[in-house]
C-alpha cells in the first residue's frame, strides 16, 4: 500500500473551529433576510417562471439579483476560506407555491455555483423527507427515512437545504469541522489517524457509474495541496464489506473510525441548530460534515418535515485529489460532482 501524504499537525485555519465556540457567536454564521432582500428574490423568481423554462436550467444570468448577488459573494468566499457555512433565515415560504420557492432556492444556488445530480435520475433539486424507505436496507439512501443520519459529507462541493416544512420533534441539523476532528486525533490518537488516510471502501448503494466498482476507495481523509479533504458516511463504509474485493477493516481501522465518530458526536465539537420553515443552510462539504437527527413527523402528509436540497460545485474551489474522480467523473473545477449513470438525465423534479 502507497504511504498517504500527512498534513501537519496541527492544521491552523479558520476551519477548525468547535460547535461549543460558535454556538455563541451566531453573527458569524447566520444572516436575517431583509424585506429588501425577500422582495429582489421574489421579483427575480417570478420573471424567470414567466419564461415557461424549466427550474433546472436556471442561470444566475437568468436570476439578477441586483442587489443581494454582493451577499452572495461575501458567503462563497465564507464557504470556501472561512467558516465554511451559513444559515439565511426568514425566507416566507409559507405565502409561496412549490414552484416559486423552488425558483428563488434554484436561483440562489446559481450565484453561488452550478447544481449538480443528486442521484441516479438526475435529480439537481432533491426532496429531504421519510418516505418510509428501510433505514437498515443496504442501498436505502438515509435521508429518505425519519432516522437519524450520522455525519457525512455528500458528493458535491456545496450542500445546500431550504426548509419547507419542520418536523413535530427532532430532525435538529448538525455541523462539525473535519480539521477538528484530526487535530484531536492527531494529539490523542496519532497512530489511529493516519489510518483514516488509507483507501476504505465505501458503498455506492447501488447508484454505480459505467465500468465502475459497486464501491468506492477514497480515504475518509485526503491531504492534497495543502488542504485537508474528507469523505465520509460511516453506514456506507461499513455496508462495503458486503463486498470480497473491498479492503477489510481491521481492528484498527475500526477503533479509528469509532473514534472519528465519538469526536463529531461531542456536543462540544459539533454545532447544533434547527432549521424552521424558510430557512437555508449552505455547508462546504470538502472541511466539514453534516447530520441530522432522528425525527417524528406529523401525522397530516401536508404537514410532514420536507426540505428541498442542492448539490453545487463552485468555481475557485481547491484541487482535489486524483482518487476523487472515481466519485465525480469529472474533477474540474467548478465542473464536478453528482451521481451519474448512463440513465441519468439532469431535470429539477418539484415533488
Amino acid at each position: 500500500m502507497t504511504v498517504p501524504a500527512l498534513p501537519p499537525a496541527p492544521i491552523k485555519d479558520a476551519r477548525n473551529w468547535r460547535g461549543v465556540e460558535l454556538a455563541q457567536h451566531t453573527d458569524l454564521w447566520r444572516y436575517d433576510l431583509t424585506s429588501i432582500d425577500i422582495a429582489e428574490l421574489e421579483a427575480a423568481a417570478a420573471t424567470y417562471l414567466s419564461t415557461g423554462k424549466d427550474i433546472g436550467e436556471i442561470t444566475k444570468e437568468a436570476f439578477p439579483l441586483p442587489r443581494f448577488a454582493a451577499h452572495l459573494e461575501t458567503l462563497a468566499a465564507q464557504l470556501l476560506e472561512g467558516i465554511g457555512f451559513e444559515v439565511m433565515r426568514g425566507l416566507p415560504v409559507d405565502r409561496y407555491d412549490r414552484e416559486t420557492a423552488a425558483a428563488i432556492f434554484c436561483g440562489i444556488g446559481a450565484h453561488l455555483g452550478s447544481a449538480r445530480s443528486q442521484n441516479a435520475d438526475g435529480h439537481i433539486l432533491g426532496h429531504v423527507r421519510d418516505v418510509g424507505a428501510d433505514p437498515t436496507a443496504p442501498t436505502t439512501r438515509i435521508y429518505q427515512t425519519s432516522a437519524r443520519q450520522t455525519f457525512h459529507t455528500d458528493s458535491a462541493d456545496v450542500v445546500g437545504l431550504l426548509c419547507l416544512k419542520a418536523a413535530q420533534e427532532g430532525g435538529d441539523s448538525l455541523l462539525v469541522s473535519a480539521v477538528a476532528i484530526y487535530n484531536r486525533m492527531i494529539e490523542d490518537r496519532p497512530d489511529l489517524a493516519t489510518l483514516l488516510f488509507d483507501p476504505i471502501a465505501t458503498d455506492r448503494r447501488g447508484e454505480v457509474p459505467e465500468g465502475q466498482k459497486p464501491y468506492m476507495e477514497i480515504p475518509p481523509l485526503n491531504w492534497f495541496e495543502d488542504a485537508l479533504t474528507v469523505f465520509y458516511q460511516r453506514q456506507y463504509i461499513d455496508s462495503a464489506q458486503r463486498f470480497d474485493d473491498a479492503m477489510r477493516l481491521t481492528p484498527a481501522h475500526v477503533e479509528a473510525l469509532d473514534m472519528f465518530d465519538a469526536l463529531a458526536d461531542d456536543p462540544d465539537m459539533h454545532l447544533r441548530m434547527r432549521l424552521d420553515p424558510g430557512d437555508m443552510q449552505f455547508v462546504y462539504n470538502h472541511a466539514f460534515l453534516h447530520d441530522r437527527t432522528g425525527f417524528t413527523d406529523w401525522p397530516e402528509p401536508e404537514n410532514r418535515r420536507h426540505l428541498l436540497r442542492l448539490w453545487l460545485s463552485m468555481p475557485g474551489d481547491r484541487a482535489l485529489p486524483p482518487v476523487f474522480a472515481s466519485r465525480y467523473g469529472s474533477i474540474e473545477i467548478g465542473n464536478r460532482g453528482g451521481i451519474i449513470t448512463s440513465k441519468t438525465k439532469l431535470h429539477a423534479p418539484l415533488y
